[in-house]
């Protein structure tokens, strides 16, 4: 399905990244896995695709400072000759109480999960104008469009997100660019695990699906979003939160 592409993936050493990442090099993608801080479980990931027959590099880099994420795509178009599918995953959370939240901390959020998308996409663009065709997913949240309490500046960063991801759309449509976002709800993640019981159970009481989904449904998602398949659709936000929002 994606023989021949290249894709990008931030934030890949762990969940929702690291699914995207397997999925993509089974649809038959050469993967570049970015990763800022956790070597032990990329060398694990690129171990694991090996094994499987798939082609990936890992790069070390902060998205959110522009030069690393133009390194990122420079170093991708270095290594495989072009760019076809973007998918910027990279977040961090820094929860609190709207009051209680200090500038430091919300410059954090803003700069990883919201600037830095923006500097991929900006860097990954010029690449795919040339190009006249690509993929750019971003990871938003649901939390992007209903907000949650204890997650202003979160929220903010995922609500960024969505107007980021049609404004590029908009812009980019002429050029055969399609750029989309996904929206997860409650996960099985490092994230949700950490929640305490009764947390856990109110949360699945508001889904009707009545569970918590699994990174590798949003990485079906995301594939689908990359591949032929998605050519007519652009400038959407798909949640993937078992029916929690309509």
């Amino acid at each position: 399905m994606l023989n021949g592409k290249v894709a990008l993936v931030t934030g890949a050493a762990r969940g929702i990244g690291r699914a995207v990442v397997l999925e993509l090099i089974r649809a038959g993608a050469k993967v570049v896995i970015n990763y800022r801080s956790s070597f032990a479980q990329v060398e694990g990931l690129l171990a694991e695709i090996k094994e499987a027959g798939g082609e990936a590099i890992a790069i070390c880099g902060d998205i959110s400072r522009e030069e690393d994420a133009k390194n990122l795509v420079s170093t991708t178009v270095k290594e495989f000759g072009r760019l076809d599918i973007l998918v910027n995953n990279a977040g961090i959370t820094k929860d609190n109480l709207l009051i209680r939240i200090s500038e430091e901390d919300f410059d954090k959020v803003i700069s990883t999960n919201l600037k830095g998308t923006f500097f991929c996409i900006k860097h990954t663009a010029a690449v795919m104008l040339k190009q006249r065709s690509g993929k750019i997913i971003n990871l938003s949240s649901i939390v992007g469009v209903t907000g949650n309490i204890g997650q202003a500046n979160y929220a903010a960063s995922k609500a960024g997100v969505i107007g980021l991801t049609k404004s590029a759309a908009r812009e980019l449509a002429g050029r055969g660019i399609n750029v989309n976002a996904v929206a997860p709800g409650f996960i099985e993640t490092d994230m949700t695990d950490s929640l305490p019981d009764k947390v856990k159970e109110a949360s699945i009481a508001n889904i009707p699906l009545k569970r918590f989904g699994s990174a590798q449904e949003v990485a079906s998602v995301v594939c689908f979003l990359a591949s032929e398949a998605a050519n007519y659709i652009t400038g959407q936000v798909i949640q993937v939160d078992g029916g929690m929002v309509m």
